[in-house]
């Protein structure tokens, strides 16, 4: 089969953008997790991680290629009229169980920035893992995230070479940016918040997605999925309140110390 035809060219190019679009909140995840390790092991921990985690989905993209037929038939259904209903394939429980665990992930993070008391160790030797830890759950939730793009990918082609490539090309790029998004996020604390947030609705759209397949409702209601562009206007309308709130405040902080500079020379004379 000739690989290099103009309909595998146009195919490789979506699937990289696809995969870059999808890939940020999984480079967000990489990059918040690898905090918990210790100091030193940090950059390593990110670099291990992603490069297991690109081999993992490869190997999960061809077997998911050989057994779409069999995944997509029901393991079990629940049929409780009026209150739940729903066909639960092997796609549909990694969805919920993925989506369910990143919400926990992410409520379980922002409660520990709210009671954070030492703010010279934001992590705090307590949330402190090692380094295998780190890697092993940075290597699980990678899986977790790649199903819903490995899903996307192979309703555009199923040429396993193709989407190997673009597999293999975003995981480069994630080892280009990991580190970058980790310095920033060090020294932004405040968009680590926002990043958790991001991460909370990622939680919310998995949810949504298994649902949708699953058939699922509840008390009547069908579950439906959250559009992609609703998600993606999302996140821009969170960079913004970010943006803008980080704007004010600086403002506010001038304006403060305007005041007090002000009221110091008053004192003077």
């Amino acid at each position: 089969m000739d690989l290099l035809t103009f309909e595998n060219v146009c195919n490789l190019a979506t699937l990289i953008f696809l995969q870059a679009v999808l890939g940020f909140d999984n480079l967000l995840y990489i990059s918040i997790e690898s905090q918990r390790a210790p100091l030193a092991d940090q950059a390593r921990v990110r670099r291990r991680g992603i490069m297991i985690a690109i081999g993992l989905r490869i190997v999960l993209l061809f077997t998911m290629i050989q057994l779409i037929e069999t995944l997509s038939e029901p393991f079990f259904s629940i049929s409780i009229p009026g209150y739940l209903e729903g066909d639960f394939t092997f796609a549909v429980i990694v969805f919920l169980f993925g989506g369910a665990f990143i919400m926990y992930t992410a409520v379980k993070e922002i409660a520990h920035l709210l009671s954070m008391d030492d703010l010279h160790d934001p992590v705090g030797e307590a949330g402190r893992k090692s380094a295998i830890e780190v890697i092993a759950l940075i290597v699980f939730m990678n899986l977790i995230f790649s199903f819903d793009s490995i899903l996307s990918a192979l309703a555009i082609t199923d040429v396993f070479p193709i989407l190997a490539t673009a597999i293999v090309l975003s995981g480069l790029a994630m080892l280009l940016l990991a580190d970058g998004v980790s310095r920033f996020l060090e020294e932004n604390r405040m968009y680590e918040v926002l990043g958790l947030f991001v991460l909370l609705i990622v939680g919310v759209v998995l949810l949504g997605e298994g649902g949708h397949l699953a058939h699922l409702k509840l008390f009547g209601y069908a579950v439906e999925p959250m559009a992609k562009t609703t998600f993606y206007f999302s996140i821009v309308v969170l960079f913004c309140v970010q943006a803008v709130q980080t704007g004010y405040r600086r403002k506010l902080e001038a304006e403060r110390k305007a005041r007090q500079e002000l009221a110091a020379r008053g004192a003077g004379h």
